[in-house]
């Protein structure tokens, strides 16, 4: 009896995965650029207030969620990094519906003291789920938590521990292995894990000798432009956009540094890119698409390199750009000119990207404190909260309902 209970659970969940639409698949969203019009997400919340459910999540990690199908998706390590698990959750319920080893090591490298073993999030295609840890491998499952494929072909050294994270496009999908030892991009087939193209990291030559300098943890945007499908890809010293089918490059711009983590935007007919002018000075380059090799002048619309934030990515919304410095300062930019339009302290250290729902923008800083805005050229708080924890987890939004992950649980904040 309860094996026939288990095995219709089982389809049922699958049915239903297939055919809901993937209401927060990837980092950042479904276009991974942090947008969400998702109604009567609540402006307001406490410990004790609009909190649908908070559930536990054991072992340590700093993936975002991602929604699919009813179900939530997120990444944990065990045993100091030697245990690499996937944790799936009801949606609705916050109940812990599978928590799978998926890999183990005795290799697990060093890290930085705010990363983990399990920082890259998921990403979520009808049936399959798809988990990675950078150099420790990339794990498919489906919806009942098997494993389907794994590779740990794909070797590179981290210092800081892993945190770009897997997109989806197609057949394939895609990697950034930026490492110290190795840098490179690499497409996988979705259905097998095997290799279809791995095209090395070009444009390093300034730090040849000098491999810690050419470590990056960004995550790429898959963008249509022109008729070509182009993966565009922050690295040390440079970013660069890829033919998806081939892996051939197609443009590129330099600067200077390395560890770049934000994720590029695209709108207004512009790639919003995070680079820096030196080493822990970052900047927003506006490049006009449709260049070949080397970014020229004219293609350079222009570039700000003040008080843009290392870790979290900034959110284009519309004609305004919102960026949060890692020490707590939010910028509104002009996306047409670069332009600065309101600058204020919100407060607290920030490793999360901020997100727009509605018509509003949510910025959560390290100690759980949200301070959510008006969208706009004005700054207007619209209001502010307060959760237990440390955040280093971005967002995610999904029907009507908000999900922070802290350091030990996930919060679902609904009306």
């Amino acid at each position: 009896m309860r094996i026939s209970f288990l095995l219709t659970f089982a389809l049922l969940t699958v049915c239903s995965w297939q055919v809901a639409e993937a209401q927060w698949p990837q980092f950042r969203g479904p276009d991974g650029q942090g947008h969400s019009n998702d109604k009567g997400v609540p402006l307001t919340w406490s410990e004790s207030e609009s909190i649908a459910w908070k559930t536990g999540i054991s072992g340590e990690g700093w993936s975002s969620p991602v929604i699919s199908g009813g179900q939530i998706w997120l990444t944990s390590s065990h045993e100091d990094g030697r245990s690499l698990h996937a944790v799936c959750l009801d949606q609705e319920t916050g109940k812990l519906l599978f928590d799978v080893e998926v890999l183990t090591t005795d290799d697990i490298g060093p890290k930085h003291v705010q990363n983990g073993y399990a920082s890259p999030t998921p990403v979520l295609e009808k049936e399959r789920a798809y988990v990675h840890f950078g150099p420790r491998g990339t794990v498919c499952l489906d919806k009942t938590g098997k494993v389907l494929w794994k590779n740990t072909e794909l070797p590179f050294a981290l210092p800081q521990g892993a945190a770009s994270s897997p997109v989806i496009h197609k057949n394939k999908l895609f990697l950034v292995c930026d490492g110290t030892d190795a840098q490179f991009v690499a497409a996988l087939d979705k259905l097998t894990g095997e290799v279809i193209w791995k095209t090395p990291r070009q444009h390093l030559e300034r730090v040849a000798e000098k491999g810690f300098f050419k470590m990056a943890y960004s995550t790429p945007l898959v963008v249509e432009v022109g008729g070509m499908t182009q993966l565009i890809s922050s690295g040390s010293e440079h970013v660069a956009a890829y033919d998806v089918e081939t892996g051939e490059e197609i443009w590129w711009h330099q600067y200077v540094g390395f560890s770049l983590v934000g994720r590029p935007s695209h709108g207004n007919g512009l790639f919003y890119i995070v680079g820096s002018v030196a080493q822990d000075h970052h900047c927003i380059y506006a490049i006009k698409p449709g260049a070949k090799g080397e970014i020229k002048d004219e293609d350079l619309v222009w570039k700000n390199p003040d008080g843009i934030g290392h870790v979290p990515s900034p959110l284009l919304y519309g004609k305004e750009i919102y960026v949060v410095d890692d020490e707590g300062t939010a910028q509104c930019l002009d996306a047409i000119t670069g332009k600065l339009l309101w600058r204020e302290r919100l407060g607290g250290r920030f490793r999360c990207s901020p997100i727009q729902v509605g018509e509003h923008i949510y910025f959560v800083n390290q100690d759980g404190k949200a301070t959510i805005i008006e969208a706009g050229r004005e700054f207007k708080v619209a209001a502010t909260n307060q959760l237990e924890g440390m955040f280093l987890a971005s967002p995610a939004v999904a029907n009507g309902a908000l999900f922070l992950r802290s350091d030990k649980h996930l919060y679902c904040i609904a009306k």
